[in-house]
C-alpha cells in the first residue's frame, strides 16, 4: 500500500478544481466509465466539479501524494426519509500512473469509515463488466446484486454492462441482512 498518500475529504472548491479536472479528463482518456466520453473538455470537468463540491448530499474524498490528487471516490447520501439507512459510492477513480498501487483501496476504506460516521448501513455501486474494480469490490465484501446489459456507451461506441454490488455494514438497520 503507498503509505505516502493521506485520503482527505474536500468540503469546497479550494483551489483543487483544476486538479480533480485533470484527475477526471486522465481517467476518462484512459477509458474509465465513470459517466464521461472522451475527449473531456476542461470546461465540462470543472463544470462537473463545481456541481459536486455544491451539493451537500455529496462527500468528496481525494488521494494527496506529494500535495497533489492522485484519485478520488464520492458518497453519496440518501436523505428520502425510507432511505437514511443507505448511500451510494461512486466514481472511484485513480490517475493511471497510480494504479494497482493501493490508492483505490485506501479510499474505499475510508468513504467506507464515514459511512458507518453517517449512520449508513447499506452501501451500494456499480461499475463497469470486466473493469479491475470488480476485483476490488469483492474483496472488500461487496455482494453481486445483479447486471444490467448495454448500461452505458463507451468512448470506443461500444455498449457496455454494469454490474451493480452492495454492502451492509451491520446488522442494526439491515435486519435481512443475507
Amino acid at each position: 500500500m503507498n503509505s505516502h498518500v493521506k485520503v482527505e475529504q474536500i468540503k469546497t472548491n479550494t483551489g483543487r478544481i483544476n486538479e480533480l479536472s485533470e484527475l477526471l479528463i486522465k481517467v476518462v482518456e484512459h477509458g474509465a466509465s465513470v459517466g464521461f466520453l472522451s475527449p473531456l473538455s476542461n470546461f465540462e470537468a470543472s463544470k462537473y466539479w463545481e456541481k459536486v463540491l455544491n451539493n451537500e448530499e455529496i462527500l468528496l474524498f481525494a488521494a494527496i501524494k506529494d500535495n497533489r490528487i492522485v484519485g478520488s471516490v464520492q458518497l453519496h447520501l440518501c436523505t428520502k426519509q425510507n432511505g437514511i439507512h443507505r448511500a451510494e459510492i461512486a466514481k472511484l477513480m485513480t490517475h493511471p500512473n497510480f494504479q494497482r498501487s493501493g490508492i483505490g483501496r485506501r479510499l474505499m476504506e475510508n468513504v467506507e469509515e464515514r459511512a458507518k460516521q453517517e449512520e449508513r448501513s447499506l452501501l451500494m455501486l456499480d461499475t463497469r463488466e470486466g473493469d479491475p474494480s470488480n476485483r476490488l469490490y469483492k474483496s472488500l465484501g461487496y455482494e453481486l446484486a445483479g447486471r444490467i446489459p448495454n448500461y452505458a456507451k463507451s468512448s470506443n461506441g461500444e455498449w457496455d454492462a454494469s454490474i451493480f454490488y452492495y454492502k451492509t455494514m451491520d446488522d442494526k438497520h439491515c435486519p435481512n441482512k443475507i
